[in-house]
């Protein structure tokens, strides 16, 4: 998942406590360093899926067109505003009539001018996530966070910690969204 910048989330699918529990850790020392582990086991789950776990505001700046354009992030809840973007850079919104979006049953946003147009590029504004807090989050993603999580946290000493456990990506592999190119609709 490339092209696209995605706002932070404002929480993890898999709480602290969930993490302890998990890993058997009694003790609080370690809190940040779990809290870490879990960001990146969360970032490497979006990337596996090719999904944003939690719905957030996404900005991403396309090829202006009249064909459609398919947009980066998945799934897409909701499109906003859509900007041309000048020569100079300066961005101008679109009026509603100016350009068409449409969410397909894939849940992939796609968007398209409704009429040709000197400005090259086009600044989209949507919200895209699978759902919309972390306890909508799907439990086999969540498993597989903190499985994914407790193990980095159980080999952080060792030198050469090995794979990932094949429990976490056969958790993630349902979920997983497969791009085979970006032919247009």
């Amino acid at each position: 998942m490339a092209g696209f910048v995605a706002a932070a989330a404002l929480a993890l699918p898999v709480s602290l406590a969930e993490l302890k529990a998990d890993g058997r850790i009694a003790t609080s020392e370690e809190d940040a360093l779990l809290a870490g582990l879990a960001r990146a086991a969360t970032d490497l789950c979006e990337s596996f899926t090719g999904s944003l776990l939690i719905a957030r505001e996404v900005s991403e700046t396309v090829a202006a067109g009249t064909a459609w354009t398919r947009l980066g992030a998945a799934p897409v809840r909701s499109i906003g505003p859509v900007a041309a973007i000048g020569l100079d850079g300066a961005e101008a919104l679109l009026p509603a009539d100016g350009y068409a979006v449409d969410i397909d049953a894939a849940g992939d946003g796609w968007v398209r001018l409704t009429a040709a147009r000197t400005e090259r590029r086009l600044q989209v504004s949507y919200v895209a996530g699978l759902a919309g807090d972390a306890n909508g989050v799907p439990e086999a993603l969540r498993l597989g966070i903190a499985r994914l999580a407790i193990h980095y946290f159980a080999s952080r000493d060792t030198e050469k910690p090995g794979s990932p456990p094949a429990a976490v990506t056969a958790l993630w592999r349902p979920w997983r969204r497969l791009r085979l190119g970006q032919n247009p609709r």
